[in-house]
């Protein structure tokens, strides 16, 4: 089915690239045009040196041949955008088609063992909920919207967010430009950048630039002098004069060079950006104090970092084969390294501010993205009562599951009822359903929308026991492995906000003796301390918890049934405890020669 944002996304991927077409057109247009002017200087060249002509004749080739050059530049930055538009779009499209596993950053590089939720509900890592989610071009920006996923924020942050992001919604253009920001540049390591600029400036030597001035303007005389036919010793003293005077300042210059070249050889993306956000007009409050914390001081960032971007580039000029000898005349590299430590002195401070801007509207404008292209899926409600937890989930769905193949099921965890015992066969749906409630959570208390038709809940922390492992490195059980995380899980009962915990098979390692009472003992003591959660079993002995909970567990279930010798699942959850098992069919179906007693068959 297609939505109103395929269409538009359709729409607007047809004309970026027809605009990349038009532009590449010319651009080889413009090619063809520079080779002539190449020619036109040399033919003229020749005139000049051959034929006499006034060496002014030159000018008119070099000026059209400079014009030219300024305008290629600017159609290969509209090509680079263009293109990056298009590209742009079409994610947006694979997005919607459930084709997106393949596109964007992963965020693997967030995951940790010992994270309380992310590895268990796919949140980073391939075919991930950061991944869906992720349109950010820098690093510092990855890493916000990565710490929104992994930690709860507060409820007051959460409207600030929910209302940054009904207007990031329809702002289409901007988050576009956003996207396609920096012309050719190459997506920016603000993380190298924000070192560089919190970093200690080297100390300055004034007297050594005033000094290198004077024997840049000494050696040029005396290359005059000489050229004139004058001697050339006054020329050799100066340069022997300079060689010695700037030696001690040759490691300051190189350390500098060094540790500037990295962060600093692609700033066009933060300008361009960062002059996004000064001419925005958003009217949310959170948007608006980020811009206000940006400009503050009176200091337009896009300009001071188009400064800083001059300054580099013409560091770099000194790597020209036809500059570097006048580079080594004039100490080129210790002018501009000084001057660039000026810079880093005057503005290295405000760069954290600016960065931190950045990344807070790459993070806003991905999760943004998501909602304009889910427009059905609202945002939840919170609930500041100061009562017991809940989570009142209606029509809830995994938005990692294609929609074609997504069912939902309603999910009410209450102060009367705060255990759901979740039965089922094989592949019924029971895991899936503690990860459909998980991720809902992770995503309301990111400020993000929820694939529902509609949750109403409390602040929560989100604890999850669905996939661990064992260690062989560490000398670790998967047992071992599994009660220590849930002992870091309980420690969170009891505490602010409230834990919402998802425990897939309890104490599988164990007996069954052993794994009635430990699951017992556990699941009434967290719903004790206010806690809510959902636990899942095969065990049918675990079902009779909710009998001595004095209501405050409940008996679910998934079911199946047998056709024609396949298991059919509907993946609807139904009240009460499962009935029968599936396990005996499934092991006949991948060919087990099981009995109905269950033996092997001879």
């Amino acid at each position: 089915m297609t939505n109103s944002a395929q269409i538009e996304y359709r729409e607007r991927r047809a004309a970026r690239a027809a605009e990349h077409a038009r532009l590449a057109r010319l651009d080889a247009r413009i090619s063809y045009a520079r080779l002539a002017g190449v020619a036109a200087i040399a033919l003229t060249g020749w005139l000049v040196f051959a034929r006499g002509l006034s060496p002014w004749w030159l000018a008119a080739p070099l000026s059209a041949f400079v014009a030219l050059a300024a305008w290629h530049d600017r159609t290969l930055r509209r090509l680079d955008r263009a293109d990056r538009a298009v590209k742009f779009y079409e994610h947006g499209i694979a997005r919607l088609e459930d084709k997106w596993h393949g596109i964007g950053e992963t965020g693997a590089r967030f995951l940790t063992e010992d994270h309380l939720y992310t590895h268990d509900l796919d949140i980073f890592g391939p075919a991930s909920l950061f991944q869906l989610l992720s349109r950010a071009r820098t690093h510092l920006g990855e890493e916000m919207l990565a710490r929104w996923l992994s930690a709860p924020a507060g409820v007051p942050v959460l409207r600030q967010r929910q209302e940054s992001l009904v207007e990031l919604r329809e702002a289409l253009d901007f988050r576009e430009a956003l996207a396609t920001a920096g012309g050719a540049s190459r997506d920016i390591d603000t993380v190298a950048l924000s070192s560089w600029a919190s970093a200690p400036a080297a100390p300055e030597g004034a007297w050594l630039r005033a000094a290198s001035v004077v024997l840049a303007a000494g050696i040029m005389g005396g290359v005059v002098l000489w050229v004139r036919g004058g001697p050339l010793s006054p020329l050799l003293a100066v340069i022997i004069v300079k060689m010695l005077l700037t030696r001690p300042s040759r490691q300051r210059v190189a350390r500098i060079v060094r540790g500037v070249e990295s962060p600093l050889s692609q700033l066009d993306i933060l300008a361009d950006t960062l002059l996004l956000i000064e001419q925005s007009t958003f009217a949310s409050a959170r948007l608006m104090e980020i811009r206000a914390q940006m400009i503050s001081g009176g200091v337009v960032p896009s300009q001071a970092i188009r400064r800083l971007k001059r300054l580099a580039d013409m560091l770099d000029w000194r790597r020209n084969a036809f500059f570097a000898p006048v580079a080594a005349m004039v100490s080129w590299a210790l002018h501009l390294a000084s001057a660039i430590e000026n810079w880093r002195r005057e503005f290295g401070p405000k760069v954290l501010v600016w960065l931190s801007a950045v990344a807070e509207y790459e993070a806003l404008s991905s999760v943004a993205a998501y909602a304009y292209e889910h427009a059905d899926d609202p945002f939840p409600v919170f609930v500041e009562d100061g009562g017991p937890a809940r989570f009142n989930g209606a029509s809830l769905g995994h938005p990692l599951v294609p929609a074609a193949r997504m069912v939902r099921n309603d999910v009410f965890l209450t102060p009367q009822a705060r255990l759901l015992i979740v039965s089922g066969s094989n592949m019924s749906g029971k895991s899936t359903l503690l990860r459909t409630v998980g991720i809902n959570a992770v995503l309301a208390m990111a400020g993000a929308p929820v694939r529902a038709g509609a949750l109403t809940m409390t602040p929560l922390a989100v604890g999850a026991n669905l996939h661990v492992n064992d260690s062989l490195q560490a000398g670790r059980s998967r047992f071992f492995a599994e009660i220590s995380r849930i002992r870091h899980i309980a420690d969170l009962a009891g505490r602010e906000p409230a834990l919402l915990f998802l425990l897939d098979e309890l104490f599988q390692g164990t007996n069954s003796h052993d794994r009635k009472i430990g699951a017992e003992a556990l699941l009434l003591t967290l719903t004790d301390r206010g806690a809510i959660g959902l636990t899942t079993t095969h065990d049918l002995a675990l079902t009779a918890i909710a009998d001595r909970s004095e209501g405050r567990a409940l008996n679910v279930h998934f079911d199946d049934k047998l056709k024609n010798g396949e298991l059919i699942f509907d993946y609807r959850m139904k009240p009460g405890p499962v009935t029968h098992s599936n396990a005996l069919a499934l092991m006949k179906a991948v060919g087990l020669p099981v009995n109905s007693i269950g033996r092997l068959e001879d």
